[in-house]
């Protein structure tokens, strides 16, 4: 495996600088994608936050935009501090490396626990919440062999299927990623497995703030960070509308290995993961199927498309905004539609630059939707 020095990439925050991510973060209409097109364009997250109110107003918002205090992020600082946590950014270098690689990672992680387990190559495994026992015992014996090569093993923190993988991988490395807070784990029967999971030197990871009680449409986030922590996702027992699946093509998408258990074509539990196999999922009966599939990409690297450019950077861009005219020619090509933002700088003619200032205005003020691939819409309601 890759030693420290290897995988140990990138520059770390300023106090400063970390307490103004979390405030951009934290204000209203910002995700990561905006995050980063925030701070690529402004140079820095203090300026991106004193651009908000002119940015949403731009955009044609119709209400002051909320930005988080310096004084809420210092207390969010605090509770993860009183909590054993801290938050790490996308460019520095205990943030998981292949997460860094995915379009849309998140700025800031919350992160409790061992952090070297984020320099190893991890492999997620995610199933039923009701698995069988065969099921939980396949997924225990995949976690269990992928730990003794040197592999971590990251999933969701669920019953079934994601407990399981979780116990048989506290050996060899685990990382729990959290829908909530990660001082609200759920569920609840399993805090005593986190509990037990910080104690063996593995990782809880969160991208919600403190205090945060997960709700059924954070559930898909948690999704995502999973399969971009991995280098492939591996279901053992997946209904036909699950979770899982949600996971599995997430993985896909982000140009990870996605390996399926086949299993009866009499249990529902087992439909997802027999349709994952129609559409080319790995067929996985044994843990040499996972371990020689991944072997190629163990040290995967490379350079981070999502990575901003705070520390050290230049605050004083000189940048002339779009005037009214080419303000309304942007939002008039775009609809309800998603399409590409190369397409609507080349229908415009307009300069890449101004086309993301308006795209960030219309963001900021509630009024653009951001859809898969980095396709963009208009939101129609107004």
């Amino acid at each position: 495996m890759p030693d420290d020095g290897a995988r140990r990439q990138g520059i770390a925050l300023t106090d400063r600088q970390r307490i103004a991510w979390l405030r951009l973060i934290r204000s209203d209409n910002v995700g990561p994608a905006t995050f980063r097109d925030l701070i690529n364009h402004f140079g820095s997250a203090e300026t991106a936050l004193a651009m908000l109110p002119e940015l949403s107003s731009r955009g044609g918002a119709s209400r002051a935009i909320r930005i988080v205090s310096v004084e809420d992020a210092e207390r969010e600082i605090e509770a993860a501090r009183r909590y054993g946590a801290r938050f790490i950014g996308i460019g520095e270098p205990d943030y998981p490396p292949a997460l860094r690689q995915v379009d849309g990672a998140p700025p800031l992680l919350a992160v409790r626990g061992h952090l070297p387990v984020t320099l190893q190559p991890s492999v997620g495994i995610v199933g039923s919440r009701n698995a069988s026992i065969s099921g939980a015992k396949f997924a225990a014996m995949i976690a269990r062999d992928l730990g003794r090569a040197g592999y971590t093993v990251t999933s969701g923190l669920a019953r079934g299927i994601d407990t399981a993988a979780h116990r048989a991988a506290l050996d060899g490395g685990t990382i729990a990623v959290l829908a909530g807070g990660l001082d609200q784990p759920y569920p609840p029967e399993n805090v005593s497995l986190l509990d037990e999971i910080m104690r063996e030197d593995g990782l809880a990871v969160s991208e919600m703030p403190f205090g945060w009680e997960p709700r059924a449409r954070d559930f898909p986030r948690r999704n995502r960070l999973i399969a971009g922590i991995s280098l492939g996702v591996v279901v053992v027992e997946a209904a036909q509308k699950s979770g899982s699946l949600i996971t599995a093509r997430m993985a896909g998408d982000f140009g990870r290995l996605v390996f399926a258990v086949p299993g009866s074509p009499l249990d529902p539990r087992c439909h997802g993961t027999n349709s994952l196999l129609k559409e080319g999922a790995i067929v996985t009966t044994s843990s040499e199927d996972v371990l020689e599939a991944l072997a190629p990409l163990s040290r995967m690297e490379g350079p981070a498309g999502a990575v901003v450019e705070e520390p050290g950077q230049d605050d004083g861009k000189a940048f002339l905004p779009p005037d009214d005219s080419e303000r309304a020619t942007i939002i008039s090509a775009l609809g309800p539609t998603p399409v590409e933002i190369d397409d609507i700088i080349r229908h415009t003619g307009l300069p890449a630059s101004a086309v993301y200032l308006v795209l960030l205005e219309l963001d900021l003020a509630g009024r653009l939707h951001r859809h898969a691939g980095g396709l963009v819409s208009l939101c129609m309601h107004d």
